[in-house]
């Protein structure tokens, strides 16, 4: 069975790609921006989470309070860039998914290369970020955060 193929096929259906935004007074603009690829299980699968932790070689598996599931979550830029987004470059999402997975790439892609501290960089990663997971809840409005 080829491992890779068959994690883009699970994460199209129970994966998810983000941007979060949190107020803070420490960061630029004032607004922390966090893009993460999370897949939640239950408990008494949570193999699959393992799978994905070994093949990206990253991340990690924590309870999510919210479902009371198990979360395998990446966070780090530099991981997102190089592990998880050349893995669904490579194995492609074939549903909507992809859509928000494309806009989440160019996101870390930007992050990466400081583009979130220019005022510039910072407005064009909320508007993208506004066009992702349009049936998600926000916990702040994306017109609300500008420069």
């Amino acid at each position: 069975m080829d491992i890779a193929s068959y994690l883009s096929g699970y994460a199209d259906g129970e994966g998810c790609f983000c941007v979060t935004f949190n107020q803070s007074k420490r960061h630029a603009f004032g607004w922390d921006v966090r893009p993460s690829f999370s897949v939640s299980q239950n408990h008494d699968r949570a193999e699959i989470l393992e799978l994905f932790k070994n093949q990206f070689g990253c991340g990690t598996i924590r309870p999510d309070r919210s479902d009371k599931t198990l979360k395998y979550e990446v966070r780090s830029i530099p991981e997102l860039v190089a592990k998880v987004i050349p893995h669904f470059e490579r194995y492609l999402l074939i549903s909507s998914k992809r859509h928000d997975f494309e806009m989440f790439a160019g996101i870390c892609r930007m992050m990466s290369g400081r583009e979130h501290l220019t005022p510039r960089g910072f407005n064009k990663i909320v508007k993208l970020a506004s066009k992702m997971n349009i049936s998600g809840k926000k916990k702040y409005p994306r017109t609300k955060i500008k420069v």
